[in-house]
């Protein structure tokens, strides 16, 4: 029978116990997940120190609990996060607390009701963007019917328009592929370096690639395919929004961070593998910024809203974790990925 240690590892919600000076004395997993420090990091820190309080948090009374319902808070090392914060006595009478976070963003666990909107909100997407090339069939099949000289450009159409449907329907069908992967030992430098070559020979030319590499990382176990899928969507999703920026940049860092884990079931899982995607575009629009990695949500006129998504999926199998920020000043946009050492 698992003990308490076990048990509140794995707890899916972010929680956080602190002393009677209101330090971190322990953090699960799921809290370093969504705060991006590992316990020991955390340990003896100040809430405050971690994140920014929310408003009347200071000015709660002794031995009564707090809550704050949808509120933005600035991680201290950079980016913010909205969330659901709880905070209440780890028992009658005593000075000790525990404060639990409810991520609300894309790549964090979310509450029930709002993982139903989420799933609505993408069936009611598919619907809209399968009705769009329907209208286009119908219409064409119309001027088919009567006595018209560009048959053959009506015919392209409605192929296009078919193929367009297939290959939606396609992309919805890797979402629902949930056979595991074969991971295998592998170096990551020499599959970066393939990524690399492929963004710098198509559609991230002109663009400087930095790597600024640990050249001391242990090797990791992936799915050498899937791993190029998540590295070529991320850079071109960095190259795109590169597009109306002067000197665009990506940089493609490594790094061992050595405590950082998060929780699997009832256990721990380590991923000191990190992994960054940086660039100096604009970032997200901020109306989205929270729903990057939800099918159908894309700041691009022409994005479909299915390159983020299938990031996350496929890190997720490697037994891995996804998130965004906007970091340093200037702010530039991080997409940050940790992957467990082999």
């Amino acid at each position: 029978m698992p003990g308490f240690a076990d048990l509140f590892a794995g707890l899916p919600v972010a929680a956080l116990v602190l002393d009677e000076a209101g330090c971190v004395t322990h953090a699960n997993g799921a809290a370093e997940l969504l705060l991006n420090l590992s316990d020991r990091a955390m340990r003896g820190l100040s809430l405050e120190q971690i994140i920014s309080l929310p408003p009347g948090y200071a000015d709660q009374r002794d031995g009564r609990a707090f809550a704050s319902y949808d509120c933005e808070l600035q991680l201290k090392r950079g980016g913010r996060l909205r969330v659901d914060f709880h905070d209440s006595p780890a028992a009658h009478g005593s000075a000790w607390r525990i404060v639990m976070l409810y991520g609300l963003r894309g790549g964090h666990a979310m509450p029930q009701a709002a993982g139903a909107r989420a799933a609505i909100g993408a069936a009611a997407m598919l619907g809209h963007e399968i009705k769009n090339p329907l209208s286009g069939i119908r219409g064409a099949a119309q001027l088919l019917s009567g006595d018209v000289d560009d048959r053959p450009v009506l015919t392209d159409l409605i192929i296009a328009e078919v193929d367009r449907i297939a290959a939606l329907i396609d992309r919805m069908q890797d979402f629902t592929d949930d056979r595991p992967r074969e991971l295998v030992t592998q170096n990551i430098y020499p599959v970066l370096a393939h990524a690399v070559q492929l963004a710098s020979a198509g559609f991230a030319r002109g663009v400087t690639i930095e790597e600024r590499f640990d050249p001391s990382l242990p090797p990791v176990r992936i799915d050498r395919d899937a791993f190029v899928q998540v590295m070529v969507n991320l850079l071109k999703n960095a190259a795109e929004a590169l597009d109306k920026v002067d000197a665009p940049r990506i940089i493609l860092g490594t790094a061992y961070r050595h405590g950082m884990s998060h929780a699997i079931g009832s256990g721990r899982r380590a991923v000191p593998i990190e992994l960054t995607v940086t660039d100096n575009g604009p970032g997200a629009p901020a109306d989205i910024a929270g729903h990057l990695f939800e099918p159908f949500v894309s700041g691009k006129r022409e994005g479909r809203g299915f390159g983020l998504p299938m990031v996350e999926k496929l890190v997720g199998e490697m037994g891995g974790l996804v998130r965004y920020a906007r970091e340093g000043y200037p702010p530039m946009t991080v997409f940050r990925i940790h992957l467990p050492r082999a």
